[in-house]
């Protein structure tokens, strides 16, 4: 039977370090995930989440390290690996006064998609993101919940093998976050998936790993299952990885 440890690395952070300054955002952070995870990148407000992210999708330049997508240097090599690659940052920008249709359609043509292929995909994101009754409405006019669909559905219309979603729930309802929740474990049966979220909730349902980054450093990267065993909870063990327990808790 295949181990999830023979199958490639999609995603690899190796020593990365960003430094501004004399000031440490992100500092010797390595990690793997490999074909077909789907793994939580947790840690409190400034831990440097949002940073090793655009670290490893190339937006920044790491001051040490390397970043590895597919495979693919994403210092040296790029365009290659952004082709294999679907981000979807935290508040993602749009162009509001376009629809969602118009915004697919140029992102298709910017992307290179053959006209055959950018009608099906187009469609069949909107099925996904279910966007179908806003498609023609302009985006400055749709909320957050829906914007949000919008920013997914630019993200995988070109079928990415790694996603790299920051707060990917960020406005949405419940409902809506259980739409979400669903299409992760779609597709994270064939995807590789990285994704950063203040839900803790969410993440037992959506990931089966978790990494913990606190004050730039890696301080966890476990399975969910051997992080909570003998009873332990999610949330007081990211309280405890991230200095948050009370000194007097044993009461």
């Amino acid at each position: 039977m295949s181990s999830k440890f023979e199958r490639p690395a999609m995603i690899e952070a190796e020593r990365l370090s960003k430094f501004y300054g004399d000031f440490a955002a992100v500092r010797d952070v390595s990690f793997r995930v490999h074909q077909g995870e789907v793994v939580a990148f947790l840690g409190p407000n400034g831990a440097g989440k949002s940073t090793t992210m655009k670290l490893l999708t190339g937006y920044l330049a790491p001051s040490e390290g390397q970043a590895r997508i597919a495979g693919h240097d994403m210092a040296t090599d790029r365009l290659a690996g952004s082709a294999r690659l679907g981000y979807l940052p935290e508040n993602g920008p749009l162009y509001p006064d376009m629809t969602p249709m118009a915004l697919l359609d140029f992102f298709a043509e910017a992307r290179g998609l053959s006209a055959d292929r950018k009608k099906q995909r187009i469609a069949a994101v909107i099925e996904l993101c279910a966007l179908d009754s806003v498609v023609y409405k302009p985006i400055s006019k749709l909320s957050k919940g829906y914007r949000q669909r919008v920013g997914m559905a630019h993200t995988l219309l070109h079928e990415p093998d790694v996603l790299i979603l920051d707060e990917p729930t960020a406005g949405l309802d419940p409902n809506q976050i259980a739409e979400v929740r669903q299409t992760m474990q779609r597709l994270g049966r064939e995807k590789t998936i990285l994704l950063s979220t203040h839900i803790l909730q969410e993440v037992q349902a959506m990931a089966s790993r978790i990494i913990v980054i606190h004050e730039g450093r890696l301080v966890a990267d476990k399975p969910i299952g051997e992080l909570l065993e003998g009873g332990k909870t999610l949330d007081g063990e990211f309280r405890r990885l991230t200095g948050l327990v009370p000194a007097s808790s044993s009461a």
